[in-house]
């Protein structure tokens, strides 16, 4: 085949040819110009593999707006000098065009991690951020292919809902971790990315509000979930523990529920005393239940619990005219009466199974208002002398 010493102008002075043809250049062995007789010009290398002396060609791109000889040259020149070091391009292009794309590690992640391994809820809740979010912003790129850029660029374009953008990118941080354990890459491109400020919640009911709710509670029409409401209240638990909690898990006798590990946001099982009227009201409910079923709350089946209160709750908030006030926050409701009412808040943070103390903290102004109040006496006393 002809070799030319190419270059921009020679390359497009060439002509069309009567047969499909390869212009090697003179200056780098390998490197060469295939023109088809329509005239369309493009860039090769060919090369023999070191460790077996394979001959092999790979198209780096047809000439022009996109691919300019000089960008060509550059790119063959890495190639090629890879090639010496030992290097196979066409294989490494083969290995990538086969390895798996982030919606195969997201299947892999939800089937081997997620479902085994995370709560039911926790591992709905990572589906659907894979479905909605990920997947159509990096579902088809190669999980070798991913930068921190990209994820730094998703994560920030995220930003106006700043709870669910830190969530996605733990989620991904996970993803690629076990990634790195299954061979697909090096390192993790979600390490290193800061995440944003969220503003914690500090709703809890007033003295005034937690009346109105009670009042409301005894009004309503669905008993069953009104009291889950007030086990709830009375013991601060999540209202997935709530739910899910079935008759073995309490000893009415010693005024104890034991949490199972796999109903517990920890993993971890949780030894928690009750009040009396929770213990009255747990013997109120199994009195009534004539279903047989072995959960405290059974939902429409007695073998599956109630799984949903969101248009009880509605109901129920607007009947007690309380504003801006989540079933979560019934959690709240309960710390905030223990503190108020002069419990450390160490004990609090154990009741409510908090593992670290600083999740705990958001209570501590409240702390202070007993301790306060001590303090008034003394002023009290000497203002009346």
């Amino acid at each position: 085949m002809p070799k030319l010493r190419l270059s921009k102008t020679v390359v497009d002075k060439i002509t069309n040819p009567q047969a499909e043809t390869i212009f090697w250049d003179e200056t780098l062995s390998g490197f060469g110009l295939r023109v088809k007789t329509n005239g369309t010009k493009s860039y090769v290398i060919q090369y023999r593999t070191r460790s077996s002396g394979r001959s092999r060609r790979k198209t780096l791109g047809q000439h022009g707006p996109l691919l300019s000889f000089n960008e060509a040259k550059k790119l063959a020149t890495g190639l090629l000098s890879d090639v010496l070091r030992g290097g196979d391009p066409v294989a490494d292009a083969v290995t990538i065009r086969n390895a798996p794309s982030i919606a195969d590690l997201a299947e892999q992640y939800y089937e081997i991690h997620a479902l085994p391994k995370k709560r039911k809820k926790s591992a709905a809740n990572d589906r659907s951020m894979l479905d909605r979010l990920v997947l159509p912003r990096l579902g088809k790129q190669k999980v070798l292919e991913v930068c921190h850029r990209d994820i730094q660029t998703f994560h920030n374009s995220l930003k106006a809902t700043p709870y669910q953008a830190n969530r996605v990118l733990s989620l991904l941080s996970k993803m690629f971790e076990l990634s790195i354990s299954w061979g697909m890459r090096g390192e993790n491109p979600a390490k290193g990315i800061e995440k944003f400020h969220e503003e914690k919640r500090h709703r809890w009911l007033s003295a005034d509000e937690l009346s109105r709710l009670g009042a409301a509670l005894d009004r309503h029409r669905n008993q069953k979930a009104a009291n889950a409401i007030r086990l709830q209240l009375l013991t601060g638990a999540r209202i997935g523990e709530v739910l899910s909690a079935q008759w073995e898990d309490f000893d009415l006798d010693r005024g104890v529920w034991v949490k199972p590990s796999h109903h517990t946001k920890q993993k971890r099982t949780e030894h928690l005393p009750l009040a009396r009227a929770a213990v009255a009201l747990l013997e109120k409910v199994h009195l009534d239940q004539r279903s047989g079923s072995s959960f405290v709350f059974p939902g429409k089946s007695k073998f599956k619990p109630l799984v949903d209160l969101k248009k009880f709750w509605k109901s129920l908030i607007a009947d007690a005219d309380i504003a801006d006030y989540r079933i979560h926050d019934n959690r709240h409701t309960h710390a905030s009466q223990l503190v108020s009412s002069g419990m450390s808040l160490a004990i609090v943070g154990r009741l409510l199974g908090h593992t670290n103390p600083m999740t705990t903290q958001r209570y501590a102004h409240i702390a202070d208002e007993p301790l306060r109040a001590a303090a008034e006496v003394m002023a009290s006393k000497m203002n009346h002398r």
